[in-house]
Order: structure tokens, then sequence, then C-alpha cells
């Protein structure tokens, strides 16, 4: 079968599942949408071919690729993207993948919503990483029984259980609490949340260490809170890290924290399950299909400062319980976020997707 995959390019997802693609019978075509093909060609398996778009590309842009590879089937999202360009092709079948925020924040309303609804009726099946997606798209018409749902998942071989590595010690804080973000710094991963819920519990538990990684529009302005509150030197803020140093970020933690205000199936949640970790997390839906308050982690309030502070205290009073929280953190990550087992699911979505009569549109 051929494929063309269309997305935005760019970024660690759209690479994992290529390089899984490259490893199946289908001959794959990569189209991104927000980088050249150039920047790609380094972290793309060589066996598919990358084509290029224009910059702003319209749906004659992407009729005329799709005339001239005469794909079987086109795989393509964000929602509002790559899957809403598609969906202007008429090009058939459409299997459309949603990245969660699409369909979670983008598709509330105006043309967001417009779109989705437009790209929804034109594709004959949906891939999404969690129920909560799963509903919105209801929401906005798309039939259930063309939604299939996994988990994009985690190597649970690259995060696992185990030593940190000596990061501690390189820090000085072997004997301190240690909190782990991963999220971008920016509005929607409520990282300033985070920062602000530090400094308030530091004033509780001056043992309280931060570890914040990645980078964003908020950095600046974070930074400078944390000096200001006089915790510079209790925070370490490398920004992004490479792929293969992250796994020893996790095993550094004792706990996981996310403050996001909108989530699928985070990521960076499930990486954090998978080393061992509990989380602490906002109780957004998405967060609330993998952790259980008091079992593998905590859920806070979605917003709330005070409760997200008072719950740091809380977990770092609770150590004698970390390792069975995490434990059941491993588990559950086991039992339904491996990489290795999850993606067959899009080969199957795949094959629903040629099995279906075409959409009538209209």
């Amino acid at each position: 079968m051929r494929v063309l995959y269309l997305s935005r390019g760019g970024n660690p997802h759209d690479r994992r599942f290529l390089t899984a693609l490259a490893g199946t019978e289908h001959e794959i075509f990569f189209l991104p949408m927000e980088v050249s093909a150039d920047s790609e060609r380094e972290f793309v398996p060589g066996q598919i071919e990358i084509l290029d778009l224009p910059v702003m590309p319209s749906p004659t842009d992407l009729g005329g690729i799709l005339e001239r590879i005469q794909p079987d089937l086109v795989h393509a999202g964000p929602i509002q993207g790559g899957a809403y360009l598609a969906a202007q092709t008429g090009w058939h079948p459409l299997v459309s993948m949603s990245w969660g925020s699409d369909l979670l924040i983008e598709a509330r309303d105006g043309a967001g919503r417009e779109k989705a609804e437009i790209a929804l009726r034109a594709s004959e099946v949906l891939v999404c990483d969690c129920r909560t997606v799963r509903e919105a798209a209801i929401r906005l018409g798309m039939h259930g029984d063309r939604i299939v749902v996994f988990p994009w998942g985690v190597d649970l071989k690259r995060f696992s259980p185990s030593q940190d590595g000596q990061l501690r010690v390189r820090l000085g804080w072997q004997d301190n609490f240690v909190i782990l973000s991963t999220r971008a710094w920016e509005p929607l991963y409520g990282v300033d949340l985070t920062v602000k819920a530090f400094i308030e519990a530091s004033k509780n538990d001056p043992s309280l260490r931060l570890l914040m990684l990645s980078q964003g529009s908020l950095r600046a302005e974070l930074l400078e809170e944390l000096e200001q509150a006089g915790l510079s030197d209790r925070a370490h803020v490398p920004g992004v890290v490479e792929p293969e140093e992250l796994p020893a970020y996790y095993r550094a933690a004792d706990l996981y924290v996310s403050a996001s205000r909108s989530d699928g199936s985070s990521i960076s949640l499930l990486e954090a399950m998978a080393s061992g970790r509990p989380a602490l997390v906002s109780d957004i839906p998405g967060n609330k299909e993998w952790v259980r308050s008091g079992e593998n982690g905590w859920l806070f309030s979605d917003g709330d400062v005070e409760e997200l502070a008072t719950d740091l205290v809380k977990a770092a009073s609770s150590r004698s319980e970390l390792a069975d929280m995490g434990a059941q953190a491993r588990r559950i990550v086991e039992a339904r976020g491996d990489w290795t087992s999850n993606f067959p699911k899009l080969l199957e979505a795949y094959q629903l997707a040629m099995s279906l009569p075409v959409r009538q549109v209209g």
C-alpha cells in the first residue's frame, strides 16, 4: 500500500511514527507542512521519500502531489492543519490523526471548529490517543465506529526504573525531594502554575528542588520569579535536553509534575510513569485516564496553584509511599502504554479505512 503521511514535521512524534512505518511492508511518502524536506532528511529513515510543499500550501498544491504520487491512503494531521488541507482535495480514503489540543481546544468554536467539522466529515477514520479526544470528535459529528483509539505510548526499555546516573549527585541534591517538569514553557502547559506552586511550597518545605526542562515564551518571566523568590539555586533549568539524556532526568526525580490545561494521553506523563515515578498532575480528563490519586500519583484541581503547592508538600512528606506508587505507575504503562504493542493499531486503522465506503461529504 502507498501511504502519504502529511503532518507538521520537525517533531519527535512524527519521526517516531515514520520510523515505525518504515519497518512495515508499505511504501511511505512524507509531506511535512511546517518545515522543509531538507530539514527532515537527517531524521527520517532513508527508505521514506520526503516531499516538499510550498509555504502556505493550497488544496491545489496538495492535489497536484496526490495526482503524481497516487497514494492508496492519506494519513494527515493535526485536524485543522494537514487533515483539513487533505479534506479539501477530496482524496480518499483519508485517515485523520488528532494531536489532542486540535479537538480539545482549537475546535471549541469559530474557524477552528468549522475546519474540524470539515476534516472529520471527509475522514474515513480518525486516529486519536485517548477517550477524551474520541468524545470530542463524536460531538463534532464523527461516527464512533470510525474512530481508532490508542495511546502513542513509550519505549518501555528506554524509559524504565533505574538509578539516576549520578545526576542528583552532580547537582548536590542527594537528600532533597526532586520535582520534575518537562513541559514547554507556554501557558497551555501550566508551567507558570508549576513555578508559582513550587515557590509557595518551598516556604513550608525547604528540601524541595525543581528540575525544569524545555523552553518557551515564559522562560525569562519565570526565571525572574524564581530569582525574586530567592530560589534560583534550588531550580535546575537546562533547557531542551538531548533525547538520549531524558531518561536520566526522570530517574533523578522523586515526582513528576504537570499543570497542563489540556492534554490527551501525555507522552511525558507516560514516560514518567514508565520510569517508575509517581505523578502529580492537573485533573483534566486526559490525565484522569492514567492517574488515580493515592494509587500511582495525585490529581489536583486544574488551575489551582494553592492546591498544587499543598500537594507538593504532601508528596514530599509521603516518601515512604512513593516506591509502591511508582511501581503501580509502571504496571499501568506496561499494560496500556507500550509503544511496541500499540503501534500496530495504526495499521489496523489503515485497513479499516481501506475497507469502508468513501465518505459522502456535502
